[in-house]
């Protein structure tokens, strides 16, 4: 049996998690049958346990805010002519615990252990504090 695994990704350039959101509605971003994608140079070599229930986890400014569950993992010829990976998810973004992550390249494994915990529904559509306010109260233990 397959398990499950999710990916960590930083998303450069993005504000907080409302920016996330805008940026993933415009129509560049979208496959054709409407679903948001992030396009990356390197294919997952453990496809089967991304698409077994995985979630991108989405990190803001030095925290992780936010997650989208993985529809599929498509493959994208670009204008050099190059494959590359598009990670494919669910258009909603689902809130999670903050929890600081430092800077990396690329995309991380995440073990569905290590993941942070979704924010109660309740929770999901309030004001989201900024980013740096984010981190500091996760750094003391505070989420």
């Amino acid at each position: 049996m397959t398990g499950t695994v999710n990916m960590l990704k930083l998303s450069v350039g993005t504000e907080d998690v409302a920016g996330l959101e805008a940026w993933q509605a415009q129509k560049r971003v979208r496959t054709p049958d409407g679903f948001p994608r992030h396009i990356t140079r390197m294919w997952p070599k453990r496809e089967a346990e991304i698409v077994n229930g995985g979630s991108i986890f989405w990190v803001i400014k030095g925290v992780i805010l936010a997650r989208q569950k993985i529809v599929r993992l498509d493959e994208y010829i670009g204008a050099d002519g190059i494959r590359r990976c598009a990670i494919v998810s669910d258009p909603k973004l689902v809130r999670v615990a903050a929890t600081p992550k430092r800077a990396f390249q690329g995309w991380r494994y995440l073990p569905v252990e290590d993941a942070p915990a979704d924010l109660p529904d309740g929770r999901q559509d309030e004001e989201a504090l900024p980013p740096e306010l984010s981190k500091a109260l996760a750094d003391i233990g505070i989420r």
